[in-house]
């Protein structure tokens, strides 16, 4: 399990995290990070050789800051469902309002227990805020 940079905040059928960081790449990474605790958490005993890890690259654009994030979210849990990976490592090359590129690292699904589908990252209630130097995150994602 990774360690507790978001809190999971009460809602009523969905799930709803607030992500805190210092600058902007960092808050994309902890909520891919958090997004993916949620969902997956490694196994205990693990398979003989080497776990498969996978590294992708995607990049996306929008119009805005928060369709950015969404949409980046949204990219993960596409790629973790049709090549059956989790992602635990994200590190973001470029990041502005309106575009970002980005790497992943992932294992195949096998390696992980399921606790929770999520859907989708959503619009709703969604705030992306910056106070001084630290940026915070809330969102909810479908399950």
């Amino acid at each position: 399990m990774a360690e507790k940079f978001y809190e999971i905040l009460e809602h009523t059928a969905d799930i709803r995290i607030r992500v805190r960081a210092g600058d902007l790449k960092t808050l994309f990474c902890r909520c891919a990070r958090a997004m993916f605790d949620i969902i997956a958490e490694k196994k205990t005993t693990k398979a003989a050789g080497n776990p498969d890890k996978v590294e992708l690259k995607v990049s996306q654009q929008a119009g805005n800051l928060e369709e950015l994030f969404i949409n980046w979210l949204n990219e993960l849990l596409s790629l973790s469902a049709s090549l059956s990976l989790i992602f635990s490592d994200f590190k973001i090359k470029s990041l502005s309002e309106n575009y970002l590129e980005a790497a992943m690292l992932g294992e195949l699904s096998g390696n992980y227990r399921i606790n929770k589908e999520i859907k989708a990252a959503t619009y709703h209630q969604l705030q992306i805020t910056k106070s001084g130097n630290d940026w915070k995150v809330e969102v909810i994602f479908d399950v």
